[in-house]
């Protein structure tokens, strides 16, 4: 229940948070499409499929760009610090999305020439297909399994075991990761371990949204180069500890690591 709690209190704020920062993102993504290379018309079946797969892609990469960033990781932490798998997990998201500058790794799309809102909307509904894969009570899907995201899949994805760690990043489909090498199955002999891999410890929504940017703070500061410092917010999330196991003392390894 207090996981749940805590879920739909960073929900309220993440929502709040983004909708105020979204202000400044749109006329960012309409800029783009003001520039755009040309139109591509969603009147036909082709237009609709390629905005699919199109927007499938970029948020294959937009997500692992988000575990693999750790400026991006800041705000997607906050999804991954439920300790228990279910639906109350998919509401729980970071505060400072917008603000991060994630939204960029999308405007690719309105370049190309999809229409800002189609984009907007596809990805919504993307959002929207994976709510209900948050959940441990669904059995393997058989034959979907080699070609959407299925709750089977995205539990490894919330794992913070270093056999699954930052794997199965589609949204509706599982195919990129197979393309790019990031799916990862279920081993048989190895539980899923949910959470991060230093766990919050807290039900408080504020705490859990500012965790991960408590962790950066504390490693800058244990860092004594200032390029390095900088390099924490483009490196891994895991980097910060190889500088440890190099020679460079720091009292804390980032909240999600791979040992």
């Amino acid at each position: 229940m207090g996981e749940s709690l805590a879920s739909f209190g960073v929900a309220i704020g993440s929502f709040t948070s983004n909708a105020i920062s979204k202000a400044l993102v749109v006329p960012a993504i309409f800029w783009v499409w003001e520039h755009r290379l040309g139109t591509i018309p969603l009147d036909t079946p082709w237009g609709i499929i390629l905005l699919f797969l199109g927007t499938e892609f970029f948020y294959y990469w937009h997500h692992r760009a988000s575990h693999r960033i750790r400026w991006f990781w800041l705000s997607h932490s906050v999804h991954h610090s439920g300790e228990y798998f279910n639906l109350s997990v998919a509401y729980r998201l970071g505060w400072f999305s917008s603000l991060t500058g994630a939204f960029v790794l999308f405007l690719p799309l309105n370049w190309l020439g999809f229409h800002p809102l189609a984009v907007g909307a596809t990805l919504g509904l993307n959002l929207l297909y994976q709510f209900w894969i948050h959940t441990e009570l669904v059995p393997s899907l058989g034959w979907g399994e080699w070609v959407l995201n299925t709750p089977k899949h995205h539990r490894l994805h919330h794992a913070a075991n270093p056999e699954y760690i930052d794997r199965n990043y589609g949204g509706v489909l599982i195919i990129f990761d197979r393309l790019f090498g990031t799916l990862a199955t279920e081993r048989p002999h190895v539980p899923v371990r949910y959470g991060l891999t230093r766990p919050v410890g807290s039900y408080n929504p504020l705490r859990i949204a500012a965790h991960e940017w408590l962790l950066l703070c504390n490693d800058a500061r244990h860092l004594p180069q200032w390029g390095d410092r900088l390099k924490l917010l483009w490196m891994p999330p895991e980097w910060s500890l190889r500088l440890k196991t190099t020679g460079i003392t720091t009292d804390t390894a980032p909240a999600r690591v791979k040992p």
